[in-house]
């Protein structure tokens, strides 16, 4: 037993068979206070030979099965230490590629695809969000039984799925491919807001307590001329409707508008021990180990890669909210390159405040109702006026997003409100 209750009352008849048997009281109690002290942390023989046996064959399915490794990693979340984004930013910067979700070719969970020789995962329809599981599973077996949808008027009254969820399926790129555009870049960037345009006039099915009424497979018109969404919009949309984003990292959209003298996580690794930095990221993991005596560990995430942040108490309650409640900080601090732990670089963090566009005032999320409205705003800031189309489909050819990384600068506001989240040591994952 771990209780330290529970282990004293076997110390006198652990002292009593010892000094029975020739040990001296000193030493018997010298070695039950070490066992107590061990329990903390200690764990049973068996148990260390299963993980690391289980430790040894993951690593082998990582080495020699890196997709089909991921893949399952993704359909089995939440688990673990990082969070699905997380993984998807380690997978690219190892060369795997990920594709987005599409009606026409995911499944509920993630797959892995192949193209020739060159596996690729899938996500699934089932990583977007707010679309119910029953309308996800409906869809799937329509486009099985019936072939690929055709169009998005076909989507629509194949589907079975309703309104909410064909439009969330639109802004998260899953319907890109059966947008009437035009095949050039500039128009494949508009394609979310064409689906969504064209979804808000299509006639989808009616949930009725039988299951969904279909309609019927009426043509949708081409949509007008709608603004192409910029990089940053899209990674907010991304985050907002699959809680991830295959594209480019927060930080490299964000990366020009970085002070000057601001160094990647690449950088660190050709600077020397003891240098003076300053380093932004996106919080991956949050924990404040209870041996630590106050310390917090901060491992923050750039297009680059990881690096843990050591935040020492005294800097922690200054800027509590800010370490707990923000996405994307600012450190600046001290790099540690010891041979103690073996080459592995730290930041030893002297300040600590959150990464700000020029101009941004700043502003921290305290509660989770604030953080709910801030990811309804986003989206609704993301989307521009398509979120209204059941009242106007028109509409979307205007509107906006507020300022974007395209024209004048990344809002971070809106992508606090969609954020992925944070694993937090002991307390589940949670901002």
């Amino acid at each position: 037993a771990r209780s330290e209750a529970a282990l004293r009352s076997f110390e006198d008849k652990f002292i009593e068979g010892a000094t029975a048997r020739g040990a001296s009281r000193e030493v018997a109690e010298r070695v039950y206070s070490q066992i107590v002290g061990f329990s903390g942390f200690g764990f049973p023989k068996a148990h260390s030979a299963a993980f690391g046996l289980l430790a040894y064959q993951s690593t082998w399915l990582r080495v020699h099965y890196t997709p089909e490794f991921l893949c399952a990693l993704m359909n089995e979340q939440p688990m673990g230490f990082y969070a699905p984004d997380t993984l998807v930013h380690e997978a690219q910067r190892k060369g795997i590629e990920l594709l987005p979700p599409d009606v026409n070719a995911s499944g509920l969970g993630c797959t892995v695809e192949r193209v020739g020789e060159r596996p690729q995962v899938r996500l699934g329809l089932g990583y977007v969000l707010g679309v119910r599981t029953e309308e996800a599973e409906a869809l799937v077996a329509a486009r099985e039984a019936g072939g690929p949808f055709a169009s998005l008027g076909e989507l629509a009254s194949r589907a079975g799925a309703g309104r909410a969820s064909l439009e969330t399926l639109a802004w998260a790129g899953a319907c890109d491919d059966l947008a009437d555009i035009g095949g050039d870049e500039t128009a494949r960037r508009s394609a979310r807001r064409a689906a969504l345009w064209q979804l808000g006039i299509a006639a989808p099915g009616e949930r009725t307590t039988a299951g969904t009424q279909l309609s019927l497979p009426l043509d949708v018109p081409a949509p007008p001329p709608l603004r192409v969404l910029d990089p940053w919009e899209s990674m907010v949309a991304d985050y907002a409707t699959t809680g991830l984003t295959l594209g480019p990292h927060p930080l490299a959209l964000a990366r020009p508008q970085l002070p000057e003298g601001t160094a990647s996580i690449a950088d660190l690794e050709r600077l020397p021990h003891e240098s003076k930095v300053r380093v932004g990221g996106l919080v991956v993991a949050r924990q404040r180990p209870g041996t630590a005596k106050g310390i917090v560990f901060l491992l923050l995430e750039d297009e680059f890669g990881t690096v843990n942040i050591i935040v020492p108490p005294d800097l922690y309650e200054r800027n509590r909210l800010t370490a707990r409640t923000e996405p994307l900080v600012m450190i600046e601090g001290r790099l540690e390159r010891l041979p103690i732990a073996g080459g592995a670089i730290n930041v030893f963090a002297k300040a600590l405040r959150p990464l700000l566009a020029p101009g941004e005032d700043a502003r921290v999320v305290e509660l989770a109702e604030r953080r709910t409205a801030a990811r309804a705003a986003a989206i609704a800031a993301a989307a521009g006026p398509e979120r209204a189309l059941a009242g106007s489909a028109a509409a979307a050819a205007g509107g906006g997003a507020g300022r974007g990384a395209g024209d004048g600068g990344a809002d971070m506001a809106d992508f606090r409100g969609v954020a992925p989240a944070v694993q937090s040591f002991a307390s589940g994952r949670r901002r």
